[in-house]
This record gives structure tokens, sequence and C-alpha cells, in this order.
């Protein structure tokens, strides 16, 4: 099993030049290990790019991803460290989604699929990433 962040998802909806082909490669290694799995979080970013849901729901089916319930560890988990980030001085908006994300990957354990490795590896440091090397 896989865990798909956001951004690797995003990639694939926009096309994007620098990341699509990097995305799809992951993609397409995760699916041999297992499901490809997002949750409540990663749905809702991919909404912001929908008009309807049933076009969403469409492209979620066509990448093989299945969406599963956040486990009430990942939510206390996901509070607690972005308690941790506001005292450490961090802003108060756009970084609890990738929270929940992390802490949804980290409760189950399994690998997360991301782009955006600096906040997953300094909060969820016990964390298997699939990552670029950057």
């Amino acid at each position: 099993m896989t865990f798909v962040d956001a951004n690797v998802l995003l990639d694939l909806v926009t096309d994007d030049p620098n990341w699509a082909d990097w995305s799809i490669a992951q993609l397409e290694a995760a699916s041999l290990n297992g499901p490809l799995l997002i949750n409540d979080a990663v749905y809702a970013e991919l909404a912001a790019r929908y008009a309807r849901i049933e076009d969403l729901d469409a492209f979620l089916e066509a990448a093989g991803l299945e969406m599963v319930a956040m486990p009430r560890a990942a939510l206390f988990l996901a509070g607690k460290v972005f308690t941790q980030y506001r005292r450490s001085g961090g802003a108060r908006t756009g970084v609890l989604p990738d929270f929940f994300i992390g802490a949804h990957a980290a409760v189950v354990g399994i690998p997360l699929l991301t782009r955006d490795i600096a906040r997953y590896r300094t909060y969820f440091p016990s964390l298997s990433l699939i990552a670029p090397d950057l």
C-alpha cells in the first residue's frame, strides 16, 4: 500500500510540465506494491480543481485510488503536530491538510508518495517517504 499526497495527483490533473512524468512513473511503481490510498484531506485539495464531484470521482477511479477514512489516532496526531508547528513559529494557514496526510500515513504505517518532503521529514521523522531526490 502507498498513501498518495495531493501534490502528486495535482501533477497529473494539471499536466505539470516539470513533474507529471515523475508522478506518473511513481504512481505506476507504487501500484505494483498494492492499493494507492488517499484520505478526506487529499480529496478536498483535489476538489479545488474540479467543477463537478462526478469528474473528480472519475479521475480517482481511473487512477486506481482508494479513499480511506482517517483514524482518530491520526486526527489526534495531526493536531499535536500542528501545535508543535505553531509553537515553533509556523504560519497559521495552508499547512493543516499536510498534517492530516502525514499523520494518517504515519499512524497506519505505510509510505507516503509526495513532493513536499521538508515538512513531512521534520514533523513525521519515522514516516517512510517516496519522494524525488532534490
